[in-house]
């Protein structure tokens, strides 16, 4: 799939709204750990979370159980 149609799929345009918003998220990996902070960036494969230290962490979408805003 390319870039262009990614850019067309809902979940994709969802986390960009999350990105320009700079929304808090809370993401749970199949490690059952549970990841917080803000989407810095997202490609076909991977997105860029920046934690409260403002470190990232690379996490590859197929690693994701879920990927929501933070009450």
């Amino acid at each position: 799939m390319t870039n262009e149609a990614s850019m067309g799929l809902p979940s994709f345009r969802q986390i960009q709204t999350l990105i320009k918003d700079q929304t808090e998220v809370e993401i749970k990996v199949l490690t059952n750990d549970l990841l917080v902070g803000k989407v810095r960036w997202q490609d076909d494969q991977c997105l860029c979370l920046l934690d409260h230290y403002d470190q990232p962490t690379i996490i590859w979408k197929q690693a994701m159980v879920f990927l929501k805003p933070k009450p």
